[in-house]
């Protein structure tokens, strides 16, 4: 019986570690520091997204200049700590004026 009960131990310790297929990337160095050079625009529906460029300063990707979204407020020389430095965010659209014939 105390068996049994090891085992099942030993499968839910198993479990709590495995994490989704994706997240394994995302644990291996985990937060990597980068610097906020420049503010690029405001996303999202009511803006509440600022798109940033930041350089990476450890890590695989030390050096690289990459653009992110950034919810809540930031500004030039802040320190944002990456979950992973793989993915860069899309460029923003251009906008235009809604009624506008140009």
């Amino acid at each position: 019986m105390a068996k049994k009960q090891d085992k099942k131990e030993e499968n839910k310790q198993e479990k709590k570690s495995a994490g989704s297929r994706g997240s394994e990337k995302l644990t291996e160095e985990g937060a990597v520091p980068a610097i906020v050079e420049a503010t690029l625009g405001r996303g999202g529906t009511r803006g509440e997204i600022t798109q940033v460029k930041c350089k990476i300063l450890q890590g695989k990707n030390r050096g690289k200049s990459m653009r992110r979204n950034v919810r809540g407020p930031v500004r030039k020389r802040d320190i944002l700590m990456l979950r992973e430095t793989e993915i860069e965010a899309r460029r923003m659209g251009k906008r235009v004026a809604r009624g506008g014939r140009d």
